[in-house]
């Protein structure tokens, strides 16, 4: 149970480890213990509303059922819209309104957005309003490299502006900045503080999720967030000593928690048990730290092994007439996006076409799972796109197209500038706009960053449409710009990755919607760790989960999606291997 000597709980880790469920139950037993708590999730991909099963919105509000406690969501969005108000209001009187439209225009990137949410997020520690009215705030926080991108900003652009008194960033104008320092301070000093704020990394009992939970931790440590504790969630426990594909699946569990990176070995541990029902709801969510509980909901149920078509026949219709494209992994994190694109890319590979496989996700683990294989296709190459090394590779050019004629005040007027937090954003897309230049010739499939990173990608995209077409003197039928190609169909493959829970399928249904409202209509859903779409157990536990498979397949395929394509849960470390060869035989027997 986590410690409530802190009034700061924050609950950090790759997406899909639980720390929503683990957040959310602490803050349960806190209000039933008699605690006045505050749950907030800074993640935009946020579903606190399902798994507390209570109206949950920008607004604090109470939890249906809990006289203790209260929720709400910190929506980037809303935050961004209510933060440019706040940045041009001073101005509306000195610029006129053209002025004040172009500011809000400049505004609109996806540092604004991140500024703005932290923005947010600080007033609940500063004790600026009702945060000072609770006892315990507990943070389910978003994605770690969103989390800490989050933490680092205040020091990004309190350098730049000390360093630019009289100018203005993406960010708004350097005085509207520095009006919010002494209280970003405070924060910054909160957080780094034992005694007020606790930081939990949570993890699954697996190699990539405890390897992001050591880099979390790594880079906590560095911005001065020492006070940190590990939960390790999903810990399988078989409930048949005699089946062997369960023994196999604690075995790999046991395996890993023993094996943890060295940095994490300090830290106090506690495990959860990986459970045979989705936690949502009060009463599931107070089981989760109770295992009473946990065996009074539990129940057997008979299922039924669905016949889902596999990767092998998504590869299939991929490369139908085709020996071109750009195929796209999308879905919250901890999904499987990695796992697919690898996996596509290598099954395309093989079929004899040119493929380039890369990642625009910070974390990258692409290269994890390519070192499984003893070996790769000659058709296949492997890069990521890095975002410190693009930004270097962005800011380079850019002071050599426009720093050849300044004198070197100029000069270092613009690489200041440069040094603005939005300069990552647009770095990282002018590589992914190469990719998408590629798939014109070839196979890309590009593994993309968790669900809000993506977004963020996007909309970095739509904006450059736009101001491609107001400056251009080309006709729009002679222009092809990065978002149209993401919206042709013909070209571009959005494939959802999701996992066979309540939860993942509705994330990466609203996900679904903002792809829609962009213009761009993914193309299928692939399903990751199916235990239905297996025969060889017979434990108990995973019997009921699998059979509780049945339900979520039959909503995406009959309310969600026109393709659904499935990966079986393999109870393997080396995955990419395993997919593999399960797959093998049916693509020989497919070129045959």
């Amino acid at each position: 149970m986590p410690s409530t000597k802190t009034q700061y709980l924050f609950f950090t880790g790759k997406g899909g480890v639980g720390k929503t469920s683990l957040s959310c139950a602490t803050a349960v037993k806190m209000a039933d213990e008699g605690h006045k708590v505050l749950l907030i999730s800074t993640d935009p991909a946020s579903n606190l509303e399902d798994v507390l099963d209570s109206p949950v919105s920008e607004k604090i509000q109470a939890v249906k059922g809990l006289d203790n406690l209260f929720a709400l969501n910190i929506n980037p969005e809303i935050a961004a819209d209510e933060y440019r108000n706040r940045v041009t209001e001073p101005l509306s009187r000195i610029l006129s309104a053209a002025d004040i439209k172009k500011m809000k225009e400049e505004l609109s990137g996806a540092c604004t957005t991140e500024i703005a949410s932290f923005d947010e997020f600080s007033r609940f520690i500063s004790g600026e309003n009702e945060g000072s009215n609770f006892d315990v705030i507990v943070f389910d926080t978003a994605p770690t490299g969103h989390t800490l991108r989050l933490l680092e900003l205040p020091a990004a652009w309190a350098a730049f502006s000390e360093e630019n008194p009289d100018g203005a960033s993406c960010l708004g104008p350097t005085s509207a900045l520095k009006s919010s320092q002494e209280r970003y301070n405070k924060v910054v000093s909160t957080l780094r503080d034992a005694e007020q704020t606790t930081f939990f990394l949570v993890a699954r009992p697996e190699k990539s999720s405890l390897k992001e939970a050591s880099r979390s931790s790594k880079e906590l440590g560095e911005l001065g967030l020492n006070n940190q504790k590990l939960h390790v969630n999903g810990v399988f426990k078989a409930l048949d000593p005699t089946d062997d594909f369960a023994v196999k699946m604690e075995e790999m569990a046991q395996k890993q928690l023993k094996s943890i990176p060295e940095n994490l070995k300090g830290l106090a541990m506690q495990e959860y048990p990986l459970l045979s029902y989705n936690v949502l709801g009060i009463e599931k969510l107070r089981s989760l730290l109770d295992k009473q509980l946990q065996e009074k909901i539990v129940s057997g149920k008979d299922r039924r092994i669905l016949h889902i078509e596999g990767l092998d026949q998504l590869v299939a219709q991929l490369t139908k007439n085709k020996d071109h494209g750009l195929i796209m992994t999308m879905g919250k994190g901890g999904v499987g996006k990695t796992l697919a694109a690898s996996a596509l890319a290598i099954m395309i590979a093989r079929k004899g076409f040119e493929v380039h496989l890369t990642t625009t996700d910070p974390a990258a683990h692409v290269e994890d799972f390519i070192q499984q294989l003893d070996e790769i296709p000659p058709s296949l190459t492997v890069d990521r796109i890095d975002p410190k090394l693009e930004t270097q590779r962005y800011t380079e050019k850019i002071l050599q197209q426009k720093g050849a004629n300044l004198d070197d005040q100029g000069k270092m007027l613009l690489l200041e500038d440069l040094k603005s937090p939005c300069t990552e954003e647009v770095a990282v897309f002018h590589a992914f706009s190469k990719a998408i230049q590629q798939a014109k010739r070839k196979f890309v499939v590009i593994d993309t960053a968790p669900t809000g990173h993506t977004l963020l990608l996007l909309d970095t995209a739509g904006s450059y449409h736009r101001e491609v077409m107001r400056h251009t003197g080309l006709h729009a039928d002679k222009i092809k710009t990065p978002f149209m190609s993401l919206k042709d169909g013909d070209l571009t493959k959005v494939i959802l990755v999701s996992l066979p829970e309540t939860t993942p399928m509705r994330e990466a249904a609203a996900l679904q919607e903002d792809l829609k409202r962009a213009g761009i209509s993914p193309y299928a859903w692939l399903v990751n760790q199916s235990l239905s779409m297996q025969d060889s157990f017979r434990d108990p536990l995973l019997s009921s989960r699998a059979a509780a498979e049945g339900k979520v397949f039959k909503i995406i395929s009959k309310e969600l999606a026109d393709r659904v394509f499935g990966i079986p849960y393999l109870p393997t470390e080396n995955l990419l291997p395993a997919l593999l060869d399960f797959y093998k035989e049916n693509i020989l027997e497919n070129n045959l």
